[in-house]
């Protein structure tokens, strides 16, 4: 589920940042929250109940 938000939020960047040139600084929170929340989820893995 991270995984696919994490993507979904890249792709959103990459159209946003080239095809639409925009240049807002949320766009970039939001990949940089997207970025940290891909690593986490590799980092922290499944966890036994």
């Amino acid at each position: 589920m991270l995984l696919t938000i994490a993507i979904i939020l890249l792709v959103l960047w990459a159209l946003g940042f080239f095809a639409f040139h925009v240049t807002s600084g949320l766009i970039h929170i939001i990949l940089v929250i997207g970025i940290i929340v891909l690593i986490w989820n590799f980092v922290a893995g499944r966890r036994a109940v």
